[in-house]
């Protein structure tokens, strides 16, 4: 029971690992953040 938990939360580890470790990723989510700040910057002002 226990090296099943163990195989299970290895590849769910190395799952969000490979999504995590794109570029595209990361570019994305910094897009949105960028684009999330200029909202409320427009309607601050």
């Amino acid at each position: 029971m226990k090296t099943m938990y163990q195989l299970f939360l290895a590849t769910v580890l190395t799952v969000a690992l490979l999504a995590l470790s794109g570029c595209n990723t990361w570019k994305g989510l910094g897009e949105d953040f960028q684009s999330m700040g200029e909202s409320m910057q427009k309607s601050g002002s």
